[in-house]
């Protein structure tokens, strides 16, 4: 706005201005730039609808100020809605804080719902997004400039051309327009309800980047962001997320991440219960997201399917599929508790398969058809599923309409049907589940049952509630009669409709023997004997007559609990398949509808065991070495069941060690997590394993870490070393058995008073082969860390000695008086490298572990950056989703190709002759990607990425013609034209400023040099060609001249970073370009020469298998720590056998 234009105070209403969460010209700090920080401050800001006068270029919008406004929220979308298209989108300038001479160019986007504005085209969440249910009018106020006016905001906007303004101003006036006529005709307004959707969940959350909290809302399938209550109600946000690319983690006891493919919304609440709410609405609005709105919207098109049957809500989105009507998601909760006799709840949007094209038209005809009406009419009134029609060749309702052909009465009298109908006609088969014949079982007998449940039986069941019926399973049917006698039976089970047959544990009920009989009509039967051997025969039968050939083998051992299941797997994610399951133990086997028999799932062994979406709509997630299962809960009842048994299986069942969670060397989880920490955050800690930790932390952490240790994350800060430390040598001393045996004690013990040192190894050898596996692999990883933390006594005070005096009692469970104790862990340290077999390779790893850990510990001491915690990376394959992320443990000695097959090998891809499975490091805010050699380490990589990077293994698609040109080229060097391009700072704003300009090039095996034009002979700039980062591509908001470029990043010895881009005539020349950077970083091997196609071993944890690092001590000493360790005499393998050596 001009100084002419601007009106005189006198002129200006007054009116309460809207609170800013940031103040006038506050700038966001990091990469969370969400907030609006060319709002505050506006010098529209304020301004009232009924504002001063306007040129004739003004547009108010027709019976505006006449009509009432409705709530600003109205125009916010609920549920899973279609993509609003876009009217009207582009580049215009905004009035920012600075005032109105200052504009900022914003990409501006317009659909039926909103008006947002980003900072670029290529950004997915907006700046600002203003409903377009809350603008009152759209004014031109000067030379290409327009206001859009709310309530109580006004936001300022410049076109590059009179027409562009008047394109604008048209667009927003008929969306307006258009907003206001659907809301007139909505049926919310019709019933004089409010036409928005309630939230799930709202209230203030602390979003990492901001000072202030937010004021967040859950609805539909968004999560909503605003800057404070005030503006939520006025309809003007920040940004909003769509949950159909979103997920939900809980990160510790108050903070939670939402990820998105394209950043990471870090979330605190107040307290850990209203975190958990948080949680539960976000994992809704996944659910709501996934589903689909063809099924409701056809359902919609008869009139009165529009309203709840019950309570008259707009738009209900759940049906009772036997009653024929549609209900809203609070009336399905009631008629969910009525049980699945009774109704039958389905949702419209997520049972996608329960929605068939004949059950479609019978609830669209449900009020339209008269015969459809008369038979739901006699059904009301009393008139038998099952009762005989007095015609033997259609003895029942169901027969006679499928005689007549009555489609729509067939579908709602199936639907109807909670038993089995009289066989009467035994010419007919069975109608399957499966399309192969079920081998035929017969089997007779009493068994006392319970009556059957619509929910999980989480309490004993009493001997009394138990009737004694007498049953016999025949031809696929398990019927039950009052006493042997009885002709007709009380209750049928057909074999096809069970899901699920689970055998508690002994004594759970008032039987001694019960097992459970899961149905797809959501119905759970409770059997019990007395006899051990009639009901494991019982169970034998029904499972032979439920389970199809193809998953047989399951029936070769005995089971807890063996059923189907809806599930995804492998890179086949797109839609669900139906698999068959039995758990044994802690094994979970599965049988997929094509291929083999696969290997048992060790859950105990797990990398990962979560349950993801909401009540409605749950999954969980088994992610094993190798491959990831997603287990749907399509059947909540059975789905409960299954989940409850598995997460019982991966837990610690006891306290031997081979009854705990454990790892993938057989070490417990508890050893793994306590190693891991102790070592990351202990080794130059003084009297690390000496002095004793608080005894209520200790006691309160071993049994967190008990119940389930693969979900404990120990973090610098939360925990402190000598509790950790206790926790650990606590574990170790209640272990009942003891970690060296109490058969093999004794030997052990002697074995350290053989004097020849020779013979005392042996010996020591001889026994350590004898522990069981589990034993065995801890006692090695526990030796490997002390043996590390010795090597740190100059700053610990922690010597070999010292260490053998804390752990003999400890893992002997002595009183502290036998010194042998003491000297057998003495000389398991002193002796690590033989008695354990550790070869040079293994030795040389480990070093490099240490090393490459403490100077970066040194650097980021220096660079003011703390690392903690495990080192587990998020990892894709091919593209950012959530279906395909892994996460990996990253030890310092893992390279990229180590990495890359890892991936590989746990999604089962096979790699091809000429497949360049690469892994590439994506920089989502720079638009580049960087392939990483295959030699390069991963770890100093993980530590560097950004918020907004993340790595991804896919098929390097240039490689085969970059070693084509590199095999044909002479020399190794290249020169020639590039246009570039430096990021400088403006006036300390971080602006990029400039343009492309032709400078000349000369890349050789040292430097690479920049010359203004070919005939200079001094270069402009030089840079050390090992110190450079040379990433594909350049990011679209610098406009580059052509699509073929990289960016350059060249790191300083005092860290600083400079940044240019580089752009190239032909995508040739680029990969020329590329080719030649990776011959002269990487001394001319830029692929291996025999890749390795097989997986990468495991390495055998002597730190715990994750990165170590020593986070306590000054850099000084941290440096002497690793002189000292690297020059250790047991470093090298003619490592003394005997004193005199």
């Amino acid at each position: 706005m001009t100084k002419q234009e601007e009106p005189p105070p006198s002129r200006v209403p007054r009116a309460v201005r809207v609170a800013s969460l940031l103040s006038e010209g506050e700038e966001l700090s990091g990469d969370d730039d969400l907030g609006d920080e060319d709002e505050d401050g506006h010098a529209y800001e304020g301004v009232p609808n009924g504002g001063w006068h306007t040129s004739s270029l003004s547009l108010p919008l027709p019976s505006l100020t006449s009509e009432p406004l409705p709530h600003p929220m109205d125009g916010l979308p609920g549920g899973s809605t279609p993509i609003t298209p876009v009217i009207k989108a582009g580049w215009l300038d905004k009035n920012p804080p600075q005032g109105s001479y200052i504009y900022q160019k914003r990409w501006v986007r317009l659909d039926a719902d909103y008006l947002r504005y980003f900072d670029s085209n290529k950004d997915a969440y907006s700046k600002r997004f203003i409903s377009v249910a809350c603008i009152s009018r759209v004014a031109a106020i000067g030379d290409q400039k327009f206001e859009v006016i709310t309530n109580n905001r006004t936001f300022a906007f410049r076109a590059e051309s009179d027409a562009e303004r008047r394109a604008w101003m048209q667009a927003l006036q008929k969306a307006v327009a258009e907003q206001r006529a659907r809301a007139r005709l909505s049926s919310a307004y019709l019933l004089g309800v409010p036409g928005s959707e309630q939230p799930d969940r709202a209230g203030s959350l602390e979003l990492r980047g901001f000072k202030n909290k937010l004021y967040v809302a859950v609805v539909g399938d968004k999560v909503q962001l605003y800057k404070n209550l005030e503006e939520y109600h006025l309809g003007i946000g920040i940004t909003f997320v769509d949950m159909s690319v979103g997920n939900v983690k809980e990160v510790d006891r108050r903070s939670f991440d939402l990820t998105t493919p394209y950043r990471i919304f870090s979330f605190s609440a107040d307290s850990e219960p209203e975190k958990e709410q948080w949680l539960e609405a976000m994992q809704g609005a996944i659910a709501e997201a996934l589903s689909t709105s063809e099924v409701a919207e056809r359902i919609w098109t008869g009139a009165p399917n529009r309203f709840c049957a019950d309570c008259g809500a707009a738009q209900p989105d759940w049906a009772s599929i036997n009653l024929c009507v549609v209900i809203c998601k609070r009336c399905a909760g009631e008629h969910r508790g009525l049980g699945a006799g009774v109704s039958k709840v389905r949702s419209l949007k997520m049972d996608k398969k329960v929605w068939t094209e004949t059950l479609i038209e019978a609830l669209c005809a449900a009020v339209t058809t008269t015969d459809l009406a008369e038979t739901q009419a006699l059904l009301g009134c009393g008139a038998g599923i099952s009762c005989f029609s007095g015609d033997p060749e259609a003895p029942t309702p169901l027969a006679l309409a499928e005689q007549a052909g009555q489609t729509l009465q067939m579908e709602f009298l199936r639907n109807n049907r909670t038993t089995e109908v009289p066989r009467l006609d035994t010419m007919k088969p069975l109608e399957k589940h499966y399309s192969v014949v079920l081998p035929t079982v017969s089997h007779s007998g009493f068994l006392y049952k319970t009556a059957s449940a619509g929910k999980p039986l989480h309490d004993r069941r009493a001997r009394e509630e138990f009737s004694r019926r007498w049953c016999v399973l025949s031809d696929g049917v398990l019927s039950y009669y009052e006493n042997e006698r009885a002709v007709t039976p009380n209750g049928e089970i057909r074999a096809s409709e069970i899901v699920c047959l689970a055998v508690p544990p002994p004594d759970t009920h008032g039987f001694e023997h019960t097992f459970e009989v899961y149905t797809e009509g959501e119905r759970l039967y409770l059997f019990g004997l007395e006899s051990a051997e009639l009901a494991h025969e019982w169970v034998k039968c029904i499972a032979k007559a439920f389970v199809p050939p193809l998953a047989e083998d399951l029936l070769a051992q005995d089971f807890e609990r063996l059923g189907r299941l809806p599930y995804k797997a492998g890179l086949s994610l797109q839609r669900a398949q139906e698999g068959w399951f039995s758990l044994t133990g802690s094994e979970l086997r599965v049988v997929f509808p094509e291929g083999p028999c696969e290997e048992p799932l060790q859950l105990r062994k797990l990398q990962e065991l979560s349950v993801q979406g909401d009540s409605e709509n749950q999954v969980l997630v088994l992610v094993e070495r190798r491959r990831t299962l997603y287990i749907q809960g399509e059947r909540r009842l059975d789905f409960m069941g299954w989940l409850g048994a598995i997460q019982k299986a991966a837990a610690s069942l006891g306290d031997t060690l081979s009854e705990q969670q454990l790892g993938d060397s057989d070490i417990p989880v508890i050893v793994y997590r306590c190693v891991d920490y102790i070592t990351q955050c202990g080794l130059t800690s003084e009297g690390i394993y000496r002095k004793c930790g608080q005894t209520s932390k200790t006691q309160r952490l071993l049994e967190s870490l008990r119940q389930d240790a693969r979900s404990v994350r120990l973090k610098e800060g939360e925990q402190n070393v000598d509790d950790v430390s206790s926790a650990l040598k606590r574990f170790l001393r209640d272990l009942p058995d003891g970690l060296f045996t109490r058969a093999q004690r004794l030997a052990w013990l002697e074995a350290s008073e053989i004097e020849n040192e020779e013979e005392k190894v042996s010996r020591y050898r001889e026994l350590l082969v004898r522990l069981p596996p589990v034993n065995r692999a801890t006692v090695k990883a526990l030796i490997s860390h002390l043996y590390c933390v010795q090597c740190f006594s100059d700053t610990n005070q922690m010597n070999t000695h010292n260490l053998a005096i804390v752990f003999g009692p400890t893992l002997f469970q002595t009183d502290g008086q036998d010194y042998k104790a003491g000297r057998v862990v003495e000389d398991l340290i002193n002796h690590y490298v033989v008695v354990f077999n550790v070869d040079e390779e293994e030795l040389r790893k480990q070093r490099e572990e240490i090393t490459a850990i403490v100077k970066m510990r040194v650097a980021g001491t220096a660079s003011g950056t703390q690392h903690a915690g495990d080192f587990i990376c998020t990892v894709y394959l091919e593209e950012k989703k959530a279906e395909t992320e892994q996460h990996v443990k990253i030890p310092a000695s893992m390279t990229a190709e180590e990495l890359t097959l890892e991936i590989l090998d746990r999604r089962n891809v096979g790699v091809r002759e000429k497949d360049y499975w690469t892994c590439f490091e994506v920089n989502e805010r720079e638009e580049a990607e960087r392939p990483l050699h295959f030699a390069e380490k991963v770890l100093p990589i993980l530590h560097g990425l950004g918020t907004d990077s993340h790595l991804v293994v896919k098929k390097h698609q240039s490689m085969e013609a970059m070693l084509l040109y590199l095999a044909s080229r002479v020399g190794d060097t290249k020169h020639g034209m590039m246009k570039f391009r430096e990021d400088r700072s403006l006036l300390g704003l971080g602006l990029p400023s400039g343009g492309f300009h032709d400078r000349y090039f000369i890349l050789n095996s040292s430097c690479l040099r920049l010359y203004k034009e070919v005939r200079s002979h001094r270069p402009e700039k030089e840079w050390p060609v090992k110190s450079l980062k040379v990433y594909l591509g350049v990011k679209k908001k610098l406009r580059p001249p052509t699509c073929w470029g990289f960016t350059v990043v060249h790191e300083t010895e005092k860290h600083e970073k400079q940044q240019w881009y580089l752009c190239c005539d032909t995508q040739m020349e680029l990969r020329e370009w590329f080719a030649t950077f990776l011959f002269v970083q990487h001394d001319g091997l830029v692929w291996p020469s025999e890749p390795s196609r097989v997986a990468r071993a495991v390495p055998e944890v002597r730190l715990g298998s994750v990165s170590l690092i020593p986070l306590r001590g000054s850099e000084n000493e941290m440096r002497r720590s690793v002189a000292a360790f690297t020059t250790d005499p047991l470093s090298h393998r003619n490592v003394l056998l005997t004193p005199g050596l």
